[in-house]
């Protein structure tokens, strides 16, 4: 006799193996799910078990009927055990699903959490989308985070934290908080809301987030050193402002373009560099910074930093740029948007252009049908750039320049902030940078708290004087934003506070050049009319500088510039004059601004045109132009005045050759005059100043020669007459008096 072989625990059963609910309770009233695992560990465990003898076919009706009872229970119970197991390791550990097309979606949507009941949980394109927790504000001290300001509001992503005094590890962060800037707040209590942490971005400071109208893009930015974090490989991640929700673009390369390196090039991620938006020309740049073991994935800790003086461009999805050659025409960049590397711009390739990380880059509107950026500070660990003169890229042609500055000019400096605001008028663009520090001599770090004006067309630099007032402390990888004509500074390191805490939170208005204790909200009614918070003038040109609304020149900068708070400035070139690129061409984009009656203050206008009477500086090219219209003024007063003598000196002589001719006349000497003897000849004396007339006079002689008679003489032939009263060498020239005037004056004079 031989035993029975066990059927299979995942055998699926038909219909017709299945019993009544009540019969299946009356009968199984001892079976627990116990004993099923323990007769499946059975079956897969033979050895373990020691039956004594097999059962044969004359086995009782119920031992089967129980066997097909167990079977018939199975799939229920499995199902029930599957589904807790499932939610239990979805609750418990974080997972990443694999969309069908191959690509990865990673982390939260990052929309509110709901916390009413149970937590709300999404399935995005398949995948379930846990919630995070939301970034903590209340913390002890922020820095070297990034920053964007769209709509209305400030977003800022990762960079340092503190949660307590002297804490000096664990403070990278992939925090995600907000500051509301359409409201008016204390910086004792700012309106700021903490969005949740995404999973999927890394942990990162010193990189920069880029904004379109309506998206963020994380950039660059290096990983933790304390405790050390491996860098990983580089990717974009894109925040959908609308959608709460972040993408991954891997694996980006670079495209051909104008100056630019090869294409299919894999970008890299640079840290401590200078980043700028500029959403109208759908554009992110990042300047320079530096690459190690901390940015590059592999990269060894044996091999040195390398500084970069590279301009990594990114053209955002939907987007045309025709300095690439891919978008050349109408192309536009798709969902992934498109790179290029700048590397060879004008004097971007040559040893006067240096490496550099920790500049501050800005955005100026016009000189050039694009625009232009101004890079200011910077270095390496061995050199610094200096502040008189200037780095600017022409986004039009992808070249950089360099323009000398006038004025004192800042301290050598690193890791400033830096924002620019327009003249309503928009005749000029005025940057404000704060703070920073001074790394030499070597191992030292001297931060700044003072406040600089660079303005621009003139590149004259401007210190702000902020004696008297409440200045935060000197500090260092801050950030800066601007909105309703003020600058809103978050964050910031500072040595001697090292271990303290600093509320991270401050106001700067930019028109009146002081620091305030609180944020007034300005747009109010006219915001939806004016998402960019530009000049009231200026809303309707997409590429006028945002943040702008309420602002006024400062009177500081009109005693340099000229003009008024409205604009108007005198001085519309650079006060060192511009050698080549957009500045030696171009002018700004300057608007028409009225008064409150509605007349008319300034016009749009080409530069120079201006209808300010305001204090002015001294403007060189109207120096000039004066000059040169004074010569001009005296040398036609000369030239009049010679004309006068040469008229008086001319009739003069004209009056004399009628006397002499009179004269001649009446001494019997008409025959020489009316007729000719053959053969004769006549005396003359041929100077230069002989005229038409054929007379000449012969200076010194005291009486009058007659003339022999000529033969067949035509009548009015040649005589000579001298006259007893004057001393005339000639007919007198228009060339001759300018050369000597008064020797032609006395003539005159005498007469």
């Amino acid at each position: 006799m031989h035993c029975k072989r066990r059927r299979s625990l995942f055998r699926e059963l038909d219909l017709d193996t299945l019993i009544s609910r009540e019969e299946l309770e009356e009968r199984t009233s001892s079976y627990t799910g116990v004993e099923h695992l323990e007769q499946a560990h059975h079956h897969q465990n033979p050895s373990r078990s020691t039956p004594t003898s097999c059962q044969d076919d004359g086995d009782t009706a119920q031992e089967s009927y129980r066997g097909a009872l167990h079977h018939s229970r199975l799939p229920i119970r499995l199902l029930l055990l599957a589904c807790t197991l499932l939610v239990t390791i979805s609750l418990t550990f974080e997972t990443s699903f694999s969309r069908a097309s191959g690509s990865a979606t990673f982390g939260a949507n990052a929309r509110v959490i709901q916390k009413t009941g149970l937590q709300r949980r999404d399935l995005v394109d398949g995948s379930l989308i846990l919630p995070r927790a939301d970034t903590d504000t209340d913390v002890c001290t922020r820095w070297s985070q990034q920053s964007a300001l769209v709509n209305g509001t400030i977003f800022l992503y990762g960079g340092h934290a503190t949660t307590q005094q002297g804490q000096t590890s664990n403070t990278w962060t992939n925090d995600f908080w907000t500051i509301d800037v359409t409201k008016s707040w204390d910086i004792s209590a700012p309106v700021v809301s903490g969005l949740p942490q995404p999973s999927g971005p890394p942990s990162v400071s010193n990189g920069y987030l880029w904004n379109s109208y309506d998206s963020l893009y994380l950039y660059g930015g290096e990983f933790s050193d304390d405790p050390v974090a491996q860098p990983t490989e580089f990717s974009l991640w894109e925040y959908d402002i609308k959608g709460a929700s972040w993408t991954e673009h891997q694996n980006p390369q670079t495209s051909q373009g104008n100056n630019s390196d090869p294409a299919n090039q894999p970008v890299q991620r640079a840290a401590e560099g200078a980043g700028v938006s500029v959403p109208s020309l759908g554009r992110g740049l990042y300047f320079a910074g530096h690459l190690d073991e901390h940015t590059t994935s592999g990269w060894s800790n044996q091999i040195y930093r390398t500084y970069l003086k590279s301009l990594v461009e990114y053209t955002f999805p939907g987007y045309s740029n025709d300095g690439v050659q891919s978008l050349g025409g109408s192309q536009t960049a798709g969902s992934d948007g498109v790179w290029r590397n700048i590397t060879q711009g004008g004097i971007q390739d040559s040893n006067q252009f240096p490496n550099r990380a920790d500049s501050a880059l800005v955005y100026v509107p016009g000189y050039g049908p694009k625009g232009i950026l101004v890079s200011m500070g910077g270095g390496t660990n061995v050199s610094f750039t200096q502040m008189n003169i200037i780095d600017v890229f022409d986004i039009a042609t992808s070249s950089w320049y360099k323009q000398s500055t006038a004025g004192s000019y800042p301290t050598l400096r690193v890791n400033p902030c830096a924002v620019a605001a327009s003249a309503p008028d928009g005749s000029s663009t005025n940057i404000y940078m704060y703070g920073g520090q001074n790394l030499v001599p070597y191992k030292n770090q001297t931060q700044f708290s003072d406040m600089w004006i660079l303005t621009i067309p003139s590149f004259t630099w401007i210190e702000v004087d902020t004696t008297g007032q409440s200045v935060p402390p000197a500090r260092v990888g801050h950030t800066c934003n601007i909105y309703d004509g003020q600058i809103v500074v978050v964050g910031g390191y500072n040595t001697e506070l090292a271990g303290g805490c600093d509320s991270g939170y401050y106001v700067f208005s930019a028109t009146n050049l002081t620091w305030q204790n609180n944020f007034n909200a300005l747009t109010g009614a006219d915001a939806p009319n004016n998402t960019q918070n530009q000049q009231p003038v200026q809303a309707s040109d997409p590429a006028a500088l945002g943040g702008s609304y309420g602002y006024s020149v400062p009177d500081a900068v009109q005693k340099v510039i000229g003009g008024k708070e409205y604009g108007g400035a005198t001085i519309t070139a650079p006060a060192q004059s511009a050698t080549a690129g957009p500045l030696a061409t171009g002018k700004p984009v300057t608007y028409t601004v009225t008064g409150a009656n509605g007349a008319t203050i300034t016009e749009t206008s080409t530069a120079g045109n201006s209808s300010s009477s305001g204090n002015s500086g001294p403007n060189i090219g109207a120096i000039v132009a004066g000059v040169v219209a004074g010569c001009f003024a005296v040398l036609a007063a000369y030239l009049g005045f010679c004309a006068w003598v040469y008229r008086r000196q001319l009739r003069l002589y004209k009056n004399h050759v009628a006397m002499t001719q009179r004269a001649a006349a009446a001494n019997g000497e008409k025959t020489s005059f009316l007729t000719s003897t053959q053969g004769s000849s006549m005396t003359r004396t041929k100077t230069s100043g002989e005229g038409s007339s054929g007379v000449t006079a012969t200076p010194g002689s005291g009486a009058y020669e007659p003339i022999p008679p000529m033969p067949s003489a035509p009548v009015g032939g040649n005589s000579t007459a001298n006259s007893s009263s004057e001393n005339l060498p000639g007919e007198p020239s228009f060339f001759g008096v300018v050369l000597n005037p008064r020797r032609s004056l006395r003539v005159v004079n005498r007469d």
